[in-house]
């Protein structure tokens, strides 16, 4: 009984815990510090008169009666509920305690932010690199610790660790400096540097840059001035860092297989930048992602590697399995190489996670302690999130629970094993020779199912998609890339030779993985599912890992079936929705009527490897379950309107193009059935009219900028109306005017080029009329988008200005009141950084 009661306290101090914390990461607001600190000092309280209390209750005490009850002591009855309220108090206490401190940490970190006077401004930093660079054809992205700033000569506070780019150049091309091809981890520089506090795109379903950033400590970001930069000492400290830079300057001296290089650099000193962005999507949609970064899953599945192959030597020396037992000497040398390559690694924030996940459990059962799965998991979240709250809110710590879980729940972690020694010169038969390797096949074989199926439900709740080549995609890539290339990518470190027989092993299965991506069906996709619907698949999840009968595990299924098939909520018959992507500097905007889907412009080109079709779109239109779009409108020729284009027409089937783009352009054979935009076309879905208003015809001949040739479109219905506007200017707003008088109003502008002084003039606005406008603009970008006094000619006549930076993503129904809902506020949460409205 007092086991088991020892248990349920653990148990719902745990659940407690993580309560707390979650309950903290959902604040758009830090509460004060005074608050943090009672909390915490009110739940460590509360746990110590609780662990007090129970330790008396169950202390032994003379004068037992016959029936082996105490004298005196109190009825069964009154005993039971003394005891469930100590459960739930100490689930009270421990929630408390998290919350404070959850709360206290999160204080700290905000409080090393960058003064918002500093923002843009030119300032002198000393430092050293302190992470291996990233290299691109743009240049080069590096952390860098702050020993000394100045600004005009004065001396300033700056966050300790910067996020920092140094750029060659707009153009792909461009050479990169010597300063720059010299940059080493480990080395003290001076720079020029201009700051801003961090900031990202924020979206429906997208990633938390911001987040990211904020769990890692960086709490300022910036690029390198082309003022002249000094190298002031090649070894000046991070030593692990400048051994992982000769690792990779090695590979690349060594490998002549561009690719086969990425991928070795990645597994080797985990450089992710190195692989190439289409290698990226053949090993995403072959579902082998987490083998090519150093993730959660691909520690945890090394360390149990490691330690079944440290179990096996093990049990053949009689002598080590009498001193140490088996388990525990697998346990240890799966914990010592999972630290030891993850800090080789780089030691990044995923890595640290399981690390610490791998050293609870592991502690544990090294200690003797024979705790019940759930509890060791739980155990072990505590003590992740007790260092990193934000963990929480991030896929790879949800997959890496699970991926223990499954792990321990299959090889049979609960089960007790006694050393059984092997006769090392006794006869043994053909037969029994191969056994240990059918074995070996068949654990390997059941354990990937059980990973597969386990880490499903997870992988719909978090990326809404689940890759039907992945089992057999992994059941060559796992022992491939984890027994043969992983280990001679890091031995080659010692014999270069090694790196060629890797590379021929990342060819090979380059191959495999490129015939599996030609089958016709590949990736299955869904809609995010709502909340519900992902809770219970996340219960679908720990069903499967939790070592329950098979029957209770069946219950799985119809928990994990809304994750298949999700709510798909559309506008209803005549209306619409528009959802304004935030994408930076750039447009990009869907209208949804009740059965189809029209993407206005693609986003912005960010680099050579990344745009906002990839990065913001892509990944929008499969969390919102758009498989298809009827129709893809490209503005015009800009590449902060077209530079996602690329990335949309290979993931999503589209219908047909409406574009402005020349015939030579080099999107143009990519494109679906385009057809030139011009004035005068108009079509009808499901009750909603869609109205196209230039360019002119003869405006293609008139050999105009490509900002004149902007397709301009109109969507009304129910008395309603969006004017999407592209990047038209003055003459062509005047002659819309012209043409269209009054008919032009609208009760959403999407502003004209993003709010530049060359458009928006006051005879449009007012033709207009616009009850909200959207400016879709770059975080303090270099072209001062939008215009302060153009948003001032909006707001005297009555419209509501909304910038992106300070908004997000913004989404506006048509049956719903203005101005709609904005991202940012919706979502908000105390890290983001605060941004003024226009």
């Amino acid at each position: 009984m007092q086991r088991r009661d020892t248990g349920w306290r653990l148990g719902t101090g745990a659940l407690g815990w993580l309560g707390g914390t979650a309950l903290q990461l959902q604040e758009a607001a830090l509460n004060r510090a005074p608050a943090y600190a009672a909390a915490l000092a009110a739940g460590l309280i509360g746990l110590i008169v609780l662990g007090v209390s129970a330790r008396r209750r169950t202390a032994p005490r003379p004068g037992l009666r016959a029936d082996g009850a105490r004298a005196g002591s109190p009825p069964e009855d009154a005993r039971k509920l003394h005891g469930t309220l100590a459960v739930l108090a100490t689930g009270m206490a421990a929630a408390a305690l998290a919350w404070g401190v959850a709360g206290l940490h999160a204080g700290v970190l905000l409080g090393n932010a960058l003064a918002p006077a500093l923002e843009g401004q030119d300032l002198v930093v000393t430092g050293v690199v302190a992470s291996l660079p990233q290299r691109s054809a743009a240049g080069v992205r590096f952390r860098f610790r702050v020993e000394e700033a100045e600004s005009s000569g004065s001396a300033v506070v700056l966050p300790r660790t910067l996020a920092l780019g140094w750029y060659q150049g707009v153009h792909p091309d461009a050479a990169a400096s010597q300063p720059q091809r010299e940059l080493r981890a480990g080395q003290r520089w001076r720079f020029t540097v201009r700051l801003r506090r961090p900031h990202g795109s924020l979206n429906p379903h997208g990633f938390d840059y911001e987040l990211a950033l904020f769990e890692q400590g960086v709490r300022a970001t910036g690029y390198v001035r082309d003022a002249p930069a000094r190298l002031l000492d090649a070894s000046a400290g991070f030593p692990v860092e400048r051994l992982r830079q000769r690792v990779r300057d090695a590979i690349d001296a060594h490998v002549a297989d561009r690719r086969a290089a990425g991928v070795l650099a990645a597994l080797a000193v985990g450089d992710q930048g190195a692989i190439e962005r289409d290698d990226w999507e053949l090993f995403r949609s072959t579902g082998v992602a987490h083998l090519m970064s150093i993730s959660g899953l691909h520690v945890t599945m090394l360390a149990w590697l490691a330690g079944v192959a440290a179990r096996a030597l093990w049990r053949r020396s009689g002598r080590a399995a009498l001193r140490i037992a088996t388990p525990h000497a697998a346990w240890t040398v799966g914990l010592v190489v999972a630290f030891g390559y993850s800090v080789f690694a780089g030691w990044g924030v995923p890595a640290q996670r399981t690390v610490l996940m791998l050293a609870a459990v592991a502690l544990l059962r090294l200690g003797g302690v024979r705790w019940p799965l759930p509890l060791v998991l739980l155990g072990a979240a505590v003590v992740v999130t007790a260092l990193d709250p934000w963990a929480l809110l991030q896929p790879g710590f949800w997959l890496s629970f699970m991926a223990v879980g499954l792990l321990l729940a299959s090889s049979g972690g609960n089960r007790d094993e006694r050393a059984q020694p092997a006769a090392p010169f006794a006869w043994r038969s053909p037969r029994s020779w191969l056994a240990p390797g059918t074995r070996a096949v068949r654990g390997g074989v059941r354990t990937q199912l059980v990973a597969t199926v386990g880490l499903a439900p997870l992988t719909l709740v978090f990326f809404q998609q689940i890759s039907l080549v992945g089992f057999a995609a992994n059941l060559i890539a796992i022992p491939l890339v984890t027994l043969v290339v992983t280990p001679l990518a890091l031995a080659g470190a010692l014999l270069p030779l090694l790196w060629q027989l890797a590379a021929l092993g990342v060819v090979a299965l380059t191959r495999v993985l490129e015939a599996l991506a030609s089958l016709p069906i590949v990736v299955w996709s869904v809609a995010a599912a709502p909340p519900w619907a992902a809770l219970a698949g996340l219960v679908a999840a720990l069903l499967l890992v939790l070592p329950i009968p098979w029957r209770a595990r069946l219950l799985a299924l119809p928990l994990g079936l809304p994750l298949l098939l999700p709510p798909h909520e559309r506008p209803p018959e005549g209306s619409f929705d528009v959802l304004a992507l935030d994408v930076g500097q750039g447009t990009a905007v869907l209208v949804r009527t009740r059965g189809h889907t029209l993407l206005y412009d693609a986003g912005p080109q960010y680099s050579s490897e990344s745009d906002a079709g990839q990065r913001v779109v892509v990944p929008l239109l499969r969390a919102t379950g758009e498989r298809h779009i009827d129709r893809l409108v490209l503005s015009h020729r800009d590449s902060d309107h077209v530079g996602g284009t690329r990335a949309v027409v290979g993931a999503v089937a589209v219908g047909g193009v409406l574009t402005s783009l020349e015939p030579t352009h080099p999107l143009h054979p990519l494109l679906p059935t385009p057809m030139r935009c011009t004035a005068g076309a108009t079509w009808l879905w499901d009750g909603v009219r869609f109205d196209v208003l230039a360019p002119p015809a003869a405006a293609y001949d008139a050999g105009l900028k490509p900002n004149a040739l902007s397709c301009v479109v109109r969507v009304s219905a129910g008395g309603r109306s969006v004017f999407l506007a592209g990047d038209i200017e003055r003459a062509q707003e005047g002659a819309l005017v012209d043409v269209h008088g009054a008919a032009l109003r609208s009760d959403v502008l999407i502003a004209p080029h993003h709010g530049s002084r060359t458009s928006s003039t006051e005879r449009f606005i007012d033709a207009v009329r616009p009850r909200v406008v959207l400016f879709q603009a770059g975080y303090r970008n270099r072209f001062g988008h939008p215009a302060p006094d153009v948003v001032e000619r909006y707001r005297v006549r009555g419209a509501l200005p909304i910038a992106t930076p300070a908004c997000g993503a913004w989404l506006w129904r048509a049956d719903d009141a203005l101005p709609g809902r904005c991202q940012r506020d919706h979502a908000r949460r105390y890290w983001h950084s605060p941004v003024a409205p226009p």
